[in-house]
């Protein structure tokens, strides 16, 4: 327990929850960094696509990302509207559910989940890049870092909202300072040179172009470009994790991401072209990021690079904390309506929702594995659940304003409707141009997952249905079960299960199993431990010996039981199973474990009217 609260902190009691509430500064930590931190490949995406055009790419990446911008601009006041109306979280899935069903809300929680995988492993996997690209020596160790970087970010996580907004911040606003710093120094300089700067540092020379500057490919450009919109919808999803008035401090919060990120994509954009700075080959010897090259074209290869390259890695690693503030929130939303495991709607000891945390972790972790930490190879299974949940959250919208009416309500639909019919049309696009790369992935996934949502409702329904009951306590037919108390050898601890089996019933059965080759020693001195005269007893336990030539021990007490419960039709069994407690985890492994395997087969194979009592003996030492 002290190693538990010097990693994660001490439990946190239900009643302190307002404690770690946080307000826009700290928001922005905790709810921003996906969409700040997509800065860093966004831009990078789109231009590794422009790669076969050469240096005649670099034309295209202003009108990309302005396109890129104008969604931005409608998702923010789409979202805006979306916190008004749901101050208590209107993410997607509440969205959808509430407004256009329980089919569209399902799809909607199973593209964020999806979408929140990525944010995660493709924010570390970014970080890591920016690493590599200030030391190249690393890239051996891509993998290896990657897992390292989740493992850290996880345990910042699980030590609850407040502590993990307080890590994050001086990276955060470190990141900000620097690149738009950065960025507004390549900005005015670029203008004071007419538009053709001289970088300090030489970026990474443009290969000659091998292909024109078609329509698909411009397309494949834009859908690559769209993962610097991913984690819009956070600040929505976790509108509760905010301060009163929570309203209007998630809209602050949302205000100053949508304004910091729009400076940052715009200016990347602008100086990328001045200096001619493209993409590099991900995953290749002398891969350099694109914010690398910036930088050093910019400030040089000096202390200022290397404080913005240590912030840019920073806060794309600790991007992943979008993930872990939305994704355990959409799993909770899911299973208070029964269609994720009940567990996920609970919270652990630092008041977050730990299992939707674990679950994070371990998809997490397989991503990174599968796709060796590239974050290119994962960018083509981005954006696709992110669009889809935006789509669906603005129909819903729209929906829920023509639903409710009110005074601005004509307006608000026009602007959900306009959001929908944007990002609806940006889903599209990602889809058409990702599809062969891996988008065709996340196709699959999503009705996977709506298939194991709709399996773990019926669950829950055919659960609610045998045991649901408004019937009062019925109290005739109390008869006391027929018990049987499995013995080894005869010492404290069956002695302490059989005087226990004898308070429930007076029909108790002592069962030994015998093997061929043993002295039957238990048999002749049973009567010597078992006194001959009931006296005050009802009546004394029977003894039951089962050979067992081939030295079985579970099975017999199997067939044993199950032969009681057909000889019985109208008993209860109950089966007594002395256990051993130890003091330490690993002198487990010094004894048998049959009482929690003969347990384990009694509840598979026995019949409802079987019972399985543990009676433990704690070793003291």
């Amino acid at each position: 327990m002290r190693l538990a609260d010097t990693l994660f902190g001490r439990p946190l009691a239900s009643d302190e929850q307002k404690y770690q509430n946080v307000g826009p500064l700290t928001g922005i930590p905790i709810f921003g960094l996906d969409a700040l931190g997509s800065a860093a490949y966004g831009p990078e995406a789109a231009l590794t696509v422009l790669l076969p055009m050469g240096a005649a790419g670099l034309a295209h990446i202003v009108p990309i990302t302005a396109t890129i911008i104008l969604l931005l601009a409608i998702l923010y006041f789409s979202y805006r509207q979306t916190i008004d109306a749901y101050p208590t979280g209107g993410g997607a899935y509440t969205v959808a559910s509430e407004n256009l069903g329980t089919s569209a809300g399902l799809l909607a929680g199973a593209a964020l989940l999806i979408d929140f995988v990525l944010v995660a492993a493709v924010g570390i996997s970014a970080g890591v890049g920016a690493l590599i690209s200030a030391v190249p020596a690393l890239q051996p160790y891509t993998l290896a870092l990657c897992l390292a970087m989740l493992a850290l970010i996880s345990m910042v996580n699980l030590r609850g909202v407040r502590d993990t907004g307080m890590v994050f911040v001086v990276p955060t606003y470190l990141f900000i300072a620097c690149l738009l710093g950065v960025l507004g120094l390549g900005v005015w300089r670029a203008w004071s040179a007419g538009g053709y700067p001289l970088p300090v540092a030489a970026p990474q020379p443009l290969a000659a172009g091998t292909a024109a500057g078609g329509l698909w490919l411009l397309m494949r450009a834009f859908a690559n470009g769209c993962t610097a919109m991913t984690g819009v919808e956070a600040v929505s999803n976790g509108v509760m994790a905010f301060r009163e008035p929570r309203n209007r401090s998630a809209k602050a919060t949302l205000t100053i991401i949508i304004a910091v990120l729009v400076l940052m994509l715009a200016g990347i954009a602008y100086v990328s072209r001045a200096y001619g700075i493209g993409a590099t080959h991900p995953g290749r010897a002398g891969y350099e990021s694109v914010l690398s090259q910036i930088t050093g074209a910019i400030v040089g290869k000096g202390a200022v690079y290397y404080v913005t390259i240590t912030s840019i890695l920073l806060v794309l690693v600790f991007q992943a904390n979008t993930a872990f503030a939305g994704f355990p929130r959409v799993c909770h939303a899911i299973a208070q309506n029964s269609y994720l495991p009940h567990a996920f709607a609970n919270r652990g000891r630092r008041l977050v929702y730990s299992h939707g945390i674990y679950a994070l972790i371990l998809l997490t972790a397989l991503l990174l594995v599968l796709f060796g930490g590239v974050t290119d190879h994962l960018i083509p299974l981005f954006a696709v659940g992110a669009f889809l949940a935006f789509t669906l959250s603005q129909a819903g919208m729209a929906a829920h304003w023509r639903r409710t009416g009110g005074r601005h309500a004509r307006k608000s639909m026009w602007v959900n409707g306009l959001g929908a019919s944007a990002t609806a049309t940006a889903l599209v696009v990602v889809l058409v141009s990702k599809f062969i790369e891996g988008a065709w992935v996340v196709v699959v996934l999503i009705p996977a997952i709506l298939l194991t949502m709709r399996a773990v409702r019926s669950h829950y329904a055919l659960v609610e249905r045998e045991t649901g009951t408004e019937d009062g306590l019925a109290l005739g037919d109390l008869r006391p079960p027929l018990v049987v108390v499995p013995m080894d050898e005869w010492n404290r601890i069956t002695l302490k299960a059989l005087r226990f089996a004898m308070s429930l019933s007076t029909d108790v059965i002592a069962l030994h199993v015998e093997h061929s080759e043993e002295d039957p020693s238990f048999r002749e001195k049973w009567e010597a431990w078992v006194p001959s005269s009931a006296g005050k007893v009802p009546r004394l336990p029977e003894l039951a010996v089962v050979p067992s030539p081939y030295r079985y021990v579970i099975t017999p007490i199997l067939e044993f039981v199950l032969e009681l419960e057909r000889r019985h039709p109208d008993r209860q069994i109950a089966v007594v199973i002395p256990n051993l407690v130890e003091r330490r985890w690993y002198q487990r492994f010094l004894h048998n474990q049959r009482g929690e395997l003969l347990s384990a087969l009694l509840l598979l194979q026995g019949s409802p009217r079987t019972m399985i009592v543990n009676v433990p003996w704690h070793l003291r030492e």
